[in-house]
């Protein structure tokens, strides 16, 4: 089935002008009214413009084409002539739809671009003569497109400077790709671009501001050229608390490298988010709020499930990114360094033991009793507070000639007790659990961060997994 590929209404020359001796060409006027081009990618990937550009080209006017063979002499003379001086007043655009299908990908897709219009001015193949261009159309009857700037594409190098706008493009018509590549269709969002691109000398720097607004994955679909990474993760790291995420891909090179491709790099750089949400999420969090890979985990001091005052603005960070990113869940998973919070626990035992005689003190007095662990021994009542916990102890104690236990020195009350006192396996792992329960009531007590996203995980092991310069007495963070 033949289908047009262009056709127009009108198309207007104006003032046409060629000049010999030298030889120039002068038009003061192009139009071209009511125009509709059919762009098409084929089941096969390729396009009808491939197969319009193989039938011009085919038969007898392809000898034509054929190159010159390896040993005919170069046209040097050809190849350094000048070109012919070239100056195109105003091309004017009006009335204009392009229809696109692609028909490669399942299911198909299809999208217009109507009420094409504007106009190019100042076309000319002098160097130093740049065109204003100024475009504007609209996709699917709802988005607009607009393109300004300036060019000159009939000079020998080619400049450009152009801005592109397109805003509040529908995404759920291109749920075909989004299924294929991400494995989820698009239940709903929008799209707006916002791309300037310079080409100047060869070389190309180009800013891609990209704006989703509400962008929400469908259900999956089961494709085998879905990318396995975690797109839904990555989305929910990336989207803020409005529904809108804001991307800015800078995009450098050389136009001459046939390896550069300015879409090639923005999908690396979209790749690469996609990555670091799957193996560093922390890290693309702490990018934007504050904190790096160091947000993945709080640690404490040995033996203590109190938050230290170190952690204070870590986990203000860290409710910042919950707070801003309210489609996220969190993990929290306490840990225990066997040896040192074992150690850690039985100093904190042995002094609550102390303090405990103190806190009796005061109780008989009708002083206001604190909190055990606020109860502060100062050095001088030491040695009279630790002898009565030592009294009170059930262990065996040294005993002198008629059986009555000795007196000691301070520090043998003091390793006597210490040696008694046992940490077990199970108070270590209710250590691990108090501390995850500590951050979680602290998180959750900022009223910015709902109870029912912050999950308490049981560790199947007593110590974590060995990070680097991170200590085990801690709690890790895991995102979803």
């Amino acid at each position: 089935l033949e289908e047009e590929f262009l056709k127009f209404d009108t198309f207007h020359f104006g003032g046409v002008e060629v000049g010999y001796n030298p030889t120039s060409v002068a038009i003061r006027e192009i139009s071209l009214t009511d125009f509709y081009s059919r762009i098409i990618v084929n089941p096969d990937g390729t396009l009808n413009v491939q197969g319009i550009v193989a039938k011009e080209g085919a038969g007898k006017d392809n000898a034509t084409l054929t190159p010159a063979p390896a040993s005919a002499p170069p046209a040097d003379n050809a190849a350094q002539a000048p070109g012919v001086p070239v100056r195109i007043d105003t091309v004017t655009l009006q009335g204009g739809a392009v229809n696109f299908s692609d028909k490669f990908i399942k299911p198909n897709y299809s999208a217009s671009l109507v009420e094409v219009g504007g106009r190019v001015s100042g076309l000319s193949s002098e160097e130093s003569r740049l065109a204003d261009i100024d475009l504007r159309g609209k996709l699917e009857n709802s988005a607009p497109l607009e393109i300004v700037g300036k060019i000159n594409p009939l000079a020998k190098d080619l400049f450009l400077d152009l801005k592109v706008d397109f805003r509040d493009m529908d995404l759920s018509p291109l749920s075909p790709y989004s299924g294929r590549f991400a494995g989820y269709g698009i239940q709903k969002g929008k799209l707006t671009l916002s791309l300037k691109y310079h080409i100047e000398k060869r070389k190309l720097d180009s800013e891609n501001k990209v704006f989703l607004d509400q962008f929400t994955f469908g259900d999956a679909v089961d494709s085998p050229d879905a990318t396995k990474l975690p797109v839904r993760l990555a989305v929910a790291l990336l989207k803020d608390r409005s529904g809108e995420i804001h991307l800015d891909l800078p995009v450098t090179g050389s136009i001459d490298d046939p390896k550069f491709s300015v879409w090639g790099v923005v999908w690396q750089i979209v790749r690469n988010l996609l990555v670091k949400a799957a193996t560093s999420p922390f890290a693309l969090l702490g990018a934007i709020f504050g904190g790096g890979e160091e947000l993945s985990y709080l640690e404490f001091d040995p033996g203590s499930s109190v938050i230290p005052a170190s952690g204070t603005a870590k986990l203000g960070n860290l409710v910042k990114a919950l707070t801003e990113r309210p489609a996220l869940k969190l993990d929290i998973e306490g840990h225990v360094d066997i040896e040192k919070d074992r150690e850690g626990m039985r100093q904190l035992l042995f002094r609550r033991k102390v303090a405990a005689r103190k806190l009796a003190d005061l109780a008989k007095t009708g002083q206001p009793a604190p909190a055990l662990d606020n109860v502060r021994v100062e050095p001088a009542e030491y040695p009279k507070y630790l002898a009565q916990a030592y009294k009170v102890e059930k262990f065996p104690k040294p005993r002198n000639f008629i059986g009555m236990a000795k007196d000691l020195p301070v520090p043998e009350m003091e390793k006597l007790m210490l040696t008694h006192l046992q940490v077990t396996d199970d108070d270590l792992r209710q250590l691990s659990a108090e501390r995850a329960s500590h951050v979680r009531d602290r998180l959750v007590a900022t009223g910015k961060v709902e109870a029912e996203r912050v999950f308490l995980v049981a560790s199947k092991t007593l110590p974590p997994e060995r990070k680097e310069k991170v200590p085990d007495s801690r709690v890790d963070f895991r995102i979803k």
